[in-house]
């Protein structure tokens, strides 16, 4: 457990009505910390590679696993993803939501996002105040759940804290499911489900 004595020593603590603060942190290249509409989160701003691996550094993130992306909309999502029809219709129905789609990426996105995959994990969050900074900062959001990797999941400030007290700053605040997004490989011709969560694959299939 974090030294109480240490609690705000490192992180800068914000809360959700601070969106502008909040883009401009991720702006400033910080690792910032966020209650989302699933469990906590931890991320930074997309377009710095530099950024990606100080935040695979603080998660102890093998090198293997690729951080996912969120956007606000599919329209962001079409910049860095190839986006069919199919997805289209499940964005639809499911988005903003607990739904990671693994969808083709684009060229244009550097190798090194998807660690030479590709494939990109995106979704939209079904939390006002992130969409609400995705669109300040007009660029998609590279998060990952706000643990140390293999240890339990966090979902209060609290678990961040204990986790990971060396990042830049955290909003503090409640999660709402309390359980990790569905993932979907969206990839192939038969929807697949590689991790179980809120949406299941029964709904998706009954969808198209």
């Amino acid at each position: 457990m974090y030294n109480v004595l240490d609690r705000g020593v490192n992180m800068k603590e914000y809360t959700k009505n601070q969106v502008h603060e909040v883009a401009c942190a991720f702006n400033e290249h910080k690792i910032i910390a966020l209650p989302t509409d699933t469990v906590y989160g931890v991320g930074v701003k997309y377009g710095d590679l530099e950024d990606l691996e100080r935040l695979k550094r603080a998660k102890h993130r093998p090198e293997t696993k690729p951080i996912p992306m969120m956007v606000s909309n599919v329209e962001q999502m079409k910049q860095v993803a190839l986006v069919d029809e199919r997805i289209e219709k499940i964005a639809d129905k499911f988005l903003p939501g607990a739904l990671t789609l693994v969808v083709n990426v684009k060229d244009s996105v550097d190798s090194a996002y998807t660690n030479g995959l590709s494939t990109i994990a995106i979704r939209i969050p079904d939390e006002k105040f992130i969409l609400d900074v995705i669109d300040e900062l007009n660029c998609p959001i590279l998060v990952t759940s706000a643990n140390q990797s293999g240890e339990k999941t966090a979902l209060t400030s609290d678990d961040v804290y204990e986790q990971l007290p060396k990042i830049d700053g955290i909003v503090l605040g409640t999660c709402k499911a309390l359980q990790a997004s569905t993932i979907v490989d969206c990839t192939k011709e038969k929807l697949q489900i590689l991790r179980p969560g809120p949406i299941s694959l029964e709904e998706l299939e009954s969808l198209l």
